[in-house]
């Protein structure tokens, strides 16, 4: 009679455990789609902000600008710009 009884635990066990990884997986999946739509809408807003919004600050030795590296329109005077 015991050796029943242990077989049913053990296959209540059993079904307990797949209902949770279920649950646990439903749960992994919409914590995705939540975490993928709040970096789309992230990205989203720091396209119509320049990137500029949340007082994101360059560190020191980053990168440069196209004007700081030589880049862009030069006034070395061997144009005429009349």
């Amino acid at each position: 009679m015991g050796a029943v009884v242990s077989c049913i635990q053990s296959a209540l066990r059993t079904i307990g455990r797949t209902i949770m990884a279920i649950i646990n997986g439903i749960g992994n999946i919409i914590m995705a789609i939540v975490n993928g739509v709040i970096n789309f809408i992230g990205i989203i807003v720091g396209f119509l902000t320049c990137n500029t919004c949340g007082g994101r600050r360059r560190r020191a030795g980053g990168t440069t600008t196209g004007r700081r590296r030589g880049f862009g329109r030069r006034r070395h005077g061997t144009t005429a710009a009349i």
